[in-house]
């Protein structure tokens, strides 16, 4: 394991081109990096991880890349990805990490704004993305592609496969062979190597600078908590472009030496991770919530024995947790082969963030064996900054700040204690790119303001209520958390996406998606009919399905929090919409304007609502929806009884 006494030494090896050719030098034959493809398992050692990002360097350099510039990463999950990252910062460029389902706008904003003229473009896809945007990116000059796959067809210019970079690099390498590494002697700490977009609740993200040096002395604090080594096994599925995949795809591989793997594709990835049966994993809420959905689904179809047995299982384990042990009749007759069939078997450590889990979805994972402990954090503060240690788990916080000088306070607290959340430490970001109005904004007097609501409770764990600005309170003056609510929602395996809304209304409603994948298999084991996903939200079997799912979560609500009235959505919340943002989390604003009519339809007590709109497919298609929402009353409502509360 990863400890501070045997990492390398951050006073010498300071940047990401130095560790790896520390690594390349000292492990050569160590596998550092594998990837999927074509159904077999290819990996890369740390030889040739540091030959390929060599010649990567100096192509770039020899294209006419130079310091202080910046070098775009568009597509999936790859060794190239990282490999043209760090080769960026090898020759003193910043890396700018784009979401691969990134919409043109979104692509074009971060590529003009960062006046970007290289990009690692994966494949075809991501290709077709930029040269459709034409002269909407007058800064880029050149795209590098990994995958040849249907790129004969393309005569632009611009476009070079990644092999004839490599072959530029090593022309140079040839005629210089002391370039490279005098290059990476160059590199230091404090320069500025990565620009990370924060999720944000806006069309167009801020980037925040992150020096190298900071990158990797907090990936070193969090490995004091956490620890990694070479024998560890990591796969990475959640995006490069995200804060938390850059810390252990990136920056805590290359101090630990951990192995990373990269899936084939998003549809074989539970497949190509059980395969790996890595020893740690860092999933988003959002697919823990769908791991724990499809187990359930699956139960559906299991005979009514397994169904038994999968529910005493559950009751076993669940009353097991709460009394702080684990359940061996449980473990044997449930979670032991879940576990190996969900390619668990092998985890010491795993952890959720980005997003806040439901406490139902974290004590299913924790009864099943996962040692699951959620993590907190933001871009600007180099991600996680707080993790559960050890055994010390209590699903409704985020744990304790790492060690190495980090501060976490709460400020202007109310009566019960709960206040915004600020944070502060050595290795926080340099502010956002070209936007130091923002920065002034965040950042003040060394204090990062989260603009999370939260407090810490008596065992001083810190606990997060909300975003400030999405705390709600009802007209009746009753205070409540909408990300709460949907949380315990989103544990239903029925439910994909919930949106609580009560702010300044006499009372609580939810508009609610359906899972399609689960629902419609539902749906056909109970002969009714469909064609949509609209057709499917609308059948009144399926409302009763839904109904008997939010009566479960009202029965665990105070009264003044629990959901009067909800209605099923015609469409899944989608981020290309703008409903959510690329981490999943819902823009509550965007949910207000677009779907306002409807809001303010159940609130005037419809019972039915007519819709007629054009939603848009990713690929430009349209398709016009007409459709009637029911509007479903789960309990009696009331005016209010109290002045509605001021914004």
């Amino acid at each position: 394991m990863a400890s501070a006494s045997n990492l390398p030494d951050l006073s010498v090896h300071d940047t990401l081109p130095k560790l790896l050719s520390l690594h390349a030098r000292q492990h050569p034959n160590d596998v550092a990096l594998r990837e999927k493809d074509f159904g077999i398992w290819k990996p890369l050692t740390w030889a040739q991880y540091h030959a390929r990002v060599r010649a990567f360097a100096l192509g770039l350099l020899k294209m006419g890349v130079v310091r202080g510039e910046v070098v775009g990463l568009l597509g999936d999950n790859r060794p190239d990805w990282v490999g043209g990252e760090v080769a960026s910062h090898a020759i003193g460029a910043m890396s700018l990490g784009i979401y691969r389902d990134a919409l043109d706008e979104e692509v074009a904003y971060l590529i003009t704004y960062a006046d970007v003229k290289v990009v690692f473009a994966e494949d075809e896809e991501q290709v077709d993305k930029l040269l459709n945007l034409g002269e909407r990116l007058p800064t880029l000059q050149h795209i590098i592609y990994s995958d040849p796959r249907g790129m004969r067809k393309y005569h632009d210019p611009r476009l070079m496969p990644v092999t004839d970079l490599i072959a530029l690099g090593e022309e140079l390498h040839a005629a210089q062979p002391d370039l490279y590494e005098d290059l990476v002697g160059q590199t230091r700490g404090e320069d500025v190597a990565v620009l990370c977009t924060t999720s944000g609740t806006t069309s167009n993200p801020k980037m925040a600078m992150l020096p190298a040096g900071r990158l990797l002395r907090h990936c070193a604090s969090y490995l004091s908590v956490d620890p990694k080594g070479p024998e560890d096994e990591y796969v990475s599925v959640l995006p490069l472009s995200w804060i938390m995949e850059q810390v252990y795809a990136v920056g805590m591989a290359m101090l630990s030496r951990m192995r990373v793997n990269f899936v084939e594709e998003a549809e074989t990835m539970m497949h190509d991770f059980r395969e790996i049966g890595p020893s740690f994993v860092l999933f988003a809420p959002r697919l823990w919530e769908a791991i724990a959905a499809d187990v359930r689904a699956r139960i559906m179809d299991a005979s009514p024995f397994k169904q038994k047995m999968f529910d005493l299982g559950m009751k076993l384990g669940l009353e097991a947790l709460a009394q702080g042990r684990r359940s061996w009749v449980a473990d044997q007759i449930l979670f032991r082969p879940l576990r190996d069939r969900l390619g668990f078997t092998n985890l010491r450590s795993a952890a959720t963030g980005g997003a806040a889990l439901g406490p139902d979805t974290f004590k299913f994972f924790q009864a099943l064996g996962v040692p699951l402990r959620q993590i907190y954090g933001q871009t600007e503060t180099m991600g996680a900054y707080t993790v559960h240690r050890g055994d010390d788990v209590d699903f409704d916080t985020v744990g304790v700040p790492f060690d190495g000088g980090i501060e976490v306070k709460v400020i202007d607290p109310d009566h019960n204690g709960v206040g915004e959340i600020v944070t502060r430490h050595p290795n926080m970001f340099a502010g956002y790119y070209r936007n130091e109005k923002a920065t002034v904004a965040d950042m003040r007097d060394g204090w990062m303001h989260t603009g999370d609501a939260g407090f810490f409770d008596k065992k001083g764990h810190l606990v997060i209520i909300d975003r400030i600005k999405d705390i709600a309170t009802t007209a009746n003056g009753d205070r409540f958390s909408p990300q709460y609510i949907e949380n315990k929602l989103k544990f239903s395996p029925y439910v994909a996406e919930a949106v609580i809304l009560g702010d300044k209304r006499p009372y609580l409603s939810a508009i609610v998606c359906i899972r399609f994948s689960i629902v419609s298999k539902w749906a056909e084991k109970n002969r009714i009919a469909f064609t949509t996903y609209s057709d499917l939200s609308s059948k009144p079997e399926v409302y009763e399905l839904l109904r008997a799912e939010v009566e479960k979560v009202n029965a665990t609500l105070p009264e003044y929090q629990r959901i009067s009235k909800f209605l099923l959505l015609y469409k899944e919340l989608d981020a290309d919409d703008g409903e959510l943002t690329r981490t999943r989390k819902v823009r509550r604003g965007v949910i207000s304007e677009k779907y306002g009519t409807i809001i303010d339809a159940i609130y005037d007590d419809k019972p039915k609502i007519d819709v007629d709109t054009t939603i848009t497919f990713q690929d430009g298609t349209k398709q016009r929806i007409r459709t009637t929402l029911t509007v479903i009353d789960l309990l009696p409502t009331k005016a209010a009884t109290a002045e509605p509360v001021a914004a």
